[in-house]
């Protein structure tokens, strides 16, 4: 599937005919037993294994990972990644990488899904070695479809890491990109994982490596980043898979950070046979089910956290419309437990007189933040609790949880826009947002 790895430029022909043999080799390895395809090599039985891929929105798989099995002479069970450090030299690498592929395409299509993607996992310095011969990628495609599989249902997943080693890579990218294949990025966000490389190569599919879902586990504000890291992909343009899903709490995780598909053994374990489900996965159904029940209660608990605050900040309008000093205005605000500030902006989003304080806030700020703690003629009118006031006169607005310059701690701004004497004022009140 990958082409010859051999020879150059000015013997094409040679090449062909070489790769010609090596794939008759290669077909002979390849036999059916009982309904499936194996393959022998060096003694041992290669098998496959689909995982399925599913899609939140669609509730079913819609794609499989192909992963290799290998059992010894007497059965027993082998590590892949063994099998393939086994392996003395690189045509001997080529060789097993592309009987894998063989292999599994034979056993996605013999069991005729019409409408799933096969991800195929490739050796990055196979992938990588396949943009030198243009040609025999082309001839790999023609196998593809010989075997009855149309490129645009095969993705081929590829490390990030040896894109760091290889400046060949992104030749590499183009030239599989140019045979209507999708690409997947595997085993972001782990390493030297960084989003210029997403930028550059730009694949259809981000996989995030399970060690950000392990993070994620019991902490609300890495389950903030991930969101972030999600919506960034996104903007990017990729889809994004979350691989390593387990538990249905893994579950509700993913949906929250907004990734496309999952992968796990909460959804389905590696199975020689893919998933015969025309209809709705129950297992998504139950995930979507729990879903709907957290997002109720979520949104309860953060209307009792706030519904104080919105209260005291529009209170506080009326006293200020009177002329009465800030702190005297808010001090139903100010006195509520989480309460950190609250401050008077002008139609440019200047800060009008001193800062309102709690009475028993520290005199003793941290010394490290205290450039960020002297406002000067700062102007907020980018913030969005500015934006969304000046916009709906009158209507308390209340931002998502963001990381203040006061302190750099997260906050909830609550603010809300009216007219005094001919001009426009913004109140805004800072409220503690602690997150484990």
């Amino acid at each position: 599937m990958d082409g010859d790895y051999g020879g150059g430029q000015g013997a094409d022909l040679a090449i062909n005919v070489e790769v010609e043999a090596m794939l008759q080799a290669l077909y002979g390895a390849i036999f059916e037993e009982r309904g499936r395809w194996v393959a022998q090599h060096a003694g041992r039985r290669l098998t496959s294994a689909f995982q399925p891929i599913y899609s939140f929105p669609h509730r079913r798989p819609v794609g499989y990972e192909a992963l290799v099995r290998v059992e010894d002479e007497r059965g027993r069970p082998i590590p892949p990644v063994a099998a393939f450090e086994g392996v003395g030299n690189f045509d001997e690498q080529v060789w097993l990488d592309r009987l894998c592929r063989l292999l599994h395409v034979h056993n996605f299509v013999s069991q005729r899904q019409s409408d799933c993607w096969l991800f195929l996992n490739i050796h990055p310095a196979v992938f990588v070695h396949a943009a030198v011969q243009v040609r025999m990628l082309a001839r790999a495609v023609e196998v593809v479809h010989d075997l009855g599989l149309p490129t645009h249902r095969l993705v081929f997943e590829v490390t990030e890491d040896v894109m760091a080693r290889d400046d060949s890579f992104e030749a590499a990218v183009e030239a599989a990109r140019a045979t209507g294949c999708l690409l997947a990025l595997d085993d972001f966000g782990v390493g030297h994982s960084n989003f210029d490389r997403i930028w550059r190569i730009r694949p259809e599919i981000v996989k995030l490596d399970r060690s950000l879902l392990k993070r994620t586990r019991g902490s609300r504000k890495m389950a903030r980043v991930l969101a972030q890291m999600v919506a960034l992909l996104h903007e990017c343009g990729s889809l994004v898979l979350l691989e390593g899903i387990e538990t249905a709490e893994d579950a509700q995780m993913a949906m929250d950070a907004d990734v496309d598909l999952v992968q796990g053994f909460a959804f389905g374990h590696p199975a020689p046979m893919l998933r015969d489900e025309q209809g709705v996965s129950p297992e998504l159904e139950g995930v979507w089910s729990l879903f709907n029940a957290r997002q109720a209660q979520l949104r309860r608990d953060h209307l009792d956290r706030l519904t104080p605050f919105r209260t005291a900040i529009a209170l506080a309008l009326q006293p200020l419309q009177q002329g009465r000093p800030l702190a005297e205005a808010c001090a139903v605000f100010l006195k509520l437990a989480g309460a950190q500030m609250c401050v008077l902006l002008d139609e440019d989003g200047r800060e009008i007189g001193p800062r309102a304080v709690p009475a028993d806030t520290p005199l003793d700020l941290d010394p490290r933040f205290l450039p960020m703690e002297r406002a000067g003629d700062a102007r907020w009118a980018r913030r969005p609790y500015f934006r969304r006031a000046v916009e709906s006169v009158g209507e308390v607005q209340v931002t998502r949880p963001y990381l203040s310059l006061h302190g750099a701690r997260m906050c909830v701004t609550v603010s809300v826009a009216y007219w005094q004497d001919g001009r426009l004022r913004v109140l805004c009140g800072d409220l503690d947002w602690d997150e484990a």
